[in-house]
């Protein structure tokens, strides 16, 4: 019998038969923007109610296409919606939102790089149960420390002030940022330090000459989870942030709940998707970045 008789029916010699991958290869396409689709179902819905009228949303065609499109409920949601006393719109939110964004994303990174780094040379005994038990921690509910928290920041005077908002960001996201910056400087070459400490570099200026260069893409990481979060924080802002220092996500909870008068549901979508634009741009914008980061030490150790 030949070489070429023992070939099975519908393979070649270096594996299944390119009509064969080809569907397969369709079938995967078919599946994807499926998935595709199912998941951006919603926001074409909030988008298109966004830009309708109240008389044409009463029709009840959520999937048609508004005949006049109109930014009104958009200007609406941003400058004059009620959150409850107040007709304001999402405006003051969105700006408390940015205060409370920026030092909580700047403080617990800088601190958990600098914490994460001097731990990736903390060879003690124990010290992979110790790192287990801190991710465990990490993520014990919050609704557990609400309470407690409350009393301790209510005696020190931090409870309903920025600061204290900002400081519940920084200790929430500080365990596993802080374990993320640790295996990424794991993974890096010991070389490079035992070289930049015989060019006579100290502790600190290997961090800042070394190490920060190389973690570019493990901050980009940092920055879009802990962005993210404390941007779609809804329990923290209304426990913590207080009457002056309300998020842009409890102020769209105002006015989505609102019970007097009409229910403006194009109002509702646009400010909804005003509080979702800064992490949707954000995703789009570093979605190369956060896939580099994890796979260059966020999941290693």
């Amino acid at each position: 019998m030949s070489e070429a008789s023992t070939v099975p029916m519908g393979e070649g010699p270096s594996g299944p038969a390119p009509a064969r991958r080809g569907i397969g290869r369709i079938g995967l396409y078919i599946f994807l923007v499926g998935a595709g689709l199912f998941f951006a179902l919603p926001l074409y819905v909030m988008i298109i109610t966004s830009l309708k009228g109240m008389p044409e949303i009463r029709v009840g065609n959520i999937f048609a296409l508004p005949q006049a499109p109109s930014l009104d409920a958009w200007s609406k949601a941003w400058s004059s919606a009620c959150t409850g006393l107040n007709c304001d719109g999402v405006s003051v939110g969105f700006w408390n939102s940015v205060r409370i964004l920026i030092p909580s994303v700047i403080l617990p990174i800088a601190l958990a790089a600098w914490t994460g780094y001097a731990l990736s040379f903390w060879k003690a005994r124990g010290a992979e149960v110790i790192f287990g038990i801190l991710l465990v921690g990490a993520f014990i509910p919050y609704q557990v420390f609400l309470y407690p928290m409350v009393r301790a920041f209510s005696s020190v005077g931090l409870f309903g002030t920025l600061p204290g908002i900002v400081l519940v960001h920084t200790i929430f996201g500080l365990p596993i940022l802080t374990l993320m910056f640790r295996n990424f400087f794991i993974g890096l070459p010991i070389d490079l330090v035992k070289a930049a400490r015989i060019d006579g570099a100290n502790f600190a200026q290997i961090f800042i000459f070394v190490m920060l260069p190389l973690a570019v893409p493990i901050i980009v990481v940092a920055v879009i989870m802990q962005a993210t979060s404390v941007w779609n924080d809804f329990l923290f802002g209304q426990v913590f942030a207080g009457p002056d220092n309300l998020p842009m996500t409890v102020q769209l909870n105002n006015v989505v709940n609102s019970t007097l008068g009409e229910k403006e549901y194009n109002v509702n979508m646009a400010a909804t998707m005003i509080t979702a634009l800064l992490p949707l741009a954000v995703y789009f914008l570093s979605g190369r970045w956060f896939v580099r980061g994890i796979a260059a030490g966020a999941v290693k150790g």
